[in-house]
């Protein structure tokens, strides 16, 4: 059996500028699986940079509200939502609320850096 707990996951800031704990990674542990599961934490009133991947990903709203850019759409998100995010898909996120936007974020294949390409913000 295998359990990890959130607090003991380090903390760190992705290339898109959202605060994450990568929980799980199949290129980290003698898994069976291929994606990759982490936490993350935007802060009131903050957007993610955009950025797109080679892989497709799953947010699944935890905590709070905000609304989902994924290529030319765009849809409010909140608690108990599910996002598919397409493989190639330029994507993003802005917390409209006045807590923290909280969410875990699946991705299959597992997330490598070499499969995202960060948008530059002007």
């Amino acid at each position: 059996m295998f359990v990890k707990k959130l607090k003991d996951c380090p903390v760190f800031i992705s290339a898109d500028k959202c605060i994450l704990r990568e929980l799980l990674h199949s290129d980290k542990g003698d898994f069976s699986f291929r994606y990759s599961l982490a936490h993350a934490k935007l802060p009131a009133k903050k957007i993610t940079i955009p950025h797109r991947l080679k892989t497709s990903e799953v947010y699944y709203i935890l905590k709070g509200r905000g609304v989902m850019y994924i290529d030319k759409e765009s849809c409010k998100v909140s608690a108990g939502d599910v996002v598919y995010i397409p493989p190639h898909a330029k994507q993003h996120i802005k917390n409209t609320g006045n807590t923290a936007l909280e969410f875990l974020c699946i991705v299959d294949p597992a997330w490598k850096k070499e499969d995202e390409e960060i948008f530059s913000v002007c």
